[in-house]
């Protein structure tokens, strides 16, 4: 683990935002089970420290994009988690007014601008508001999230590709929890750490310990910093892992285990919230009475948000056709 002595404020910051994913996400899985929930659902379980200490690092009007598995990442940045489960129960309060559910949930006013089911897809839009904002001559940044099979996509490569030769203003940020789907990463990519890719474009790699919250933090800070001094983007990769399958439900559909029993306990042992709580108590920032308050306030916040959700409206049929590109042609 990093040293966590410091900023008290932030670091118990940190493990309230884990520990709101983690329940956020729990219920998630609940919601599934029960068939209140409908679709697929990605829960980010095991992998929360790589969001939360990326987004401690960013101011609010700094950017962030997400993918498939991106309830964690909104969360992160300081999303309000009633709005986040209503979308997921597709209720007009939601994110995007109950039109997105789980794989799209956006928030531009603290700079989530949204997370697609189509991998890779969402590099593009974050090299673009790189662009964006190079152009408008602010010093906002942005941290696109990706996972080690968005890697191995062309959008990805093209995005840093542009990224490098025009300076912007970007984190790739690859959340290599070892899986796309039940392959492992070491099956599908050429090169040992997926990090080892920035020398291709002329950028810094670095590799980060992904349960390590307070690492994740040091490291998206230099980045953040370099990006926001003109130097262009960096590529950071962290090893990271997901507790449960790729999506809720594939154990019934993927019989043949593709995880080892000991693989699955040496990462459970790895939980990065018993880690930060371990550090912090270790090192007297906090006391194991604030970091269990910390929880119950937590666990509060969920069921009030879940609360929200079930009792707030479904959108009206006429809202089918409004936030459209583009006005529909009128059908006679």
């Amino acid at each position: 683990m990093a040293d966590a002595t410091g900023d008290k404020e932030l670091y118990m910051r940190m493990l309230r935002r884990m520990m709101t994913i983690r329940r956020f996400d729990e219920t998630v899985k609940d919601l599934v089970q029960s068939a209140e929930l409908v679709g697929m659902a990605h829960v980010y379980i095991g992998e929360e420290a790589v969001a939360v200490g990326a987004c401690a690092a960013l101011r609010d009007d700094d950017y962030i994009t997400g993918n498939h598995r991106s309830h964690g990442h909104p969360i992160a940045k300081g999303g309000d988690v009633r709005r986040a489960m209503a979308e997921l129960l597709g209720k007009s309060t939601g994110f995007c007014k109950g039109k997105g559910g789980s794989m799209h949930l956006a928030d531009f006013s603290i700079g989530i601008l949204g997370e697609s089911g189509i991998v890779a897809s969402a590099l593009p839009v974050a090299v673009g508001a790189a662009l964006a904002s190079k152009m408008q001559g602010n010093d906002r940044v942005v941290i696109p999230f990706f996972g080690d099979g968005a890697s191995n996509q062309g959008a990805c490569h093209e995005a840093m590709n542009l990224a490098a030769i025009w300076k912007l203003p970007v984190i790739f940020l690859c959340e290599n929890n070892q899986y796309a789907v039940t392959t492992h990463f070491s099956e599908s990519v050429a090169v040992e750490n997926i990090s080892d890719r920035s020398v291709a474009y002329n950028m810094p790699g670095v590799m980060v310990d992904g349960q390590d919250v307070v690492a994740m933090y040091e490291a998206v800070r230099e980045a953040v910093a370099r990006a926001r001094a003109g130097e262009g983007p960096s590529l950071i990769e962290a090893r990271t892992y997901r507790f449960e399958d790729h999506s809720e439900g594939l154990n019934r559909i993927i019989r043949d285990p593709y995880r080892t029993d000991e693989e699955l306990e040496y990462w459970m042992q790895r939980d990065p919230i018993k880690l930060h709580e371990k550090t912090l108590i270790e090192q007297g920032i906090a006391t194991q009475e604030e970091v269990d308050q910390v929880g119950a306030e937590v666990a509060v916040a969920i069921e009030e948000a879940l609360q929200f959700a079930r009792d707030s409206p479904y959108p009206e049929p006429e809202d089918l056709l409004t936030d459209m590109y583009a006005d529909m042609i009128p059908i006679s």
